[in-house]
């Protein structure tokens, strides 16, 4: 329940860095972290931490600390998700800048990229640094997962990340619609093995 309420006065405060009123389910968590399998060498990466749902499932498939890197902008977040995830590498910082704010960890290779951002409600300058620095990561060779919420599935900027992504990486793998989630979502994943 704490959760729902901090997640709601963040929204509240900014919705359009926040983008959604309600934590992702227990379900939309189960299918963004599906076949990862972390380590020192191929790091899991999330992009906008939130309260931390898909984390706390992360949990779960991380070896240990040195196989995970989480950036939130929202300082009240960080500061609440450092507490609850105390062994974990939580950053207050843009995933406009996540290429450096990795490089600077000292972590390994980012394997994996868990993509929470609401691409539907940022501007679009910012989503496309942001895609330029996911491009970084997907050149290295990594796997990225993100959610669309079903109802904006065909918004200009849904629209424009699918294109983005397709256009480099070829054509997503959309899981089927997860509907015990508010509001339902498909998750997308792109992969490049080198």
């Amino acid at each position: 329940m704490k959760e729902n309420i901090q997640f709601l006065q963040a929204f509240l405060k900014n919705p359009l860095k926040v983008g959604s009123i309600a934590p992702s389910s227990p379900e939309l968590a189960a299918r963004m972290i599906e076949g990862i399998n972390p380590d020192e060498n191929n790091i899991v990466l999330e992009l906008g931490v939130g309260t931390g749902a898909i984390t706390k499932h992360l949990q779960g498939v991380l070896p240990n600390k040195d196989s995970y890197l989480g950036i939130e902008l929202d300082k009240n977040l960080v500061r609440s998700l450092r507490n609850k995830y105390e062994d974990l590498k939580i950053v207050c910082g843009n995933a406009a800048n996540a290429h450096d704010i990795h490089r600077r960890s000292g972590l390994g290779k980012v394997g994996y990229i868990i993509c929470c951002l609401p691409f539907v409600s940022l501007p679009n300058e910012v989503g496309e640094q942001i895609l330029v620095e996911i491009d970084k990561f997907m050149q290295e060779g990594c796997t990225v997962r993100t959610f669309q919420y079903a109802h904006g599935f065909y918004m200009p900027s849904a629209l424009k990340l699918r294109e983005f992504m397709r256009n480099r990486y070829g054509k997503s793998q959309k899981s089927s619609l997860i509907v015990k989630n508010v509001p339902p979502a498909y998750t997308l994943t792109w992969s490049i093995n080198h």
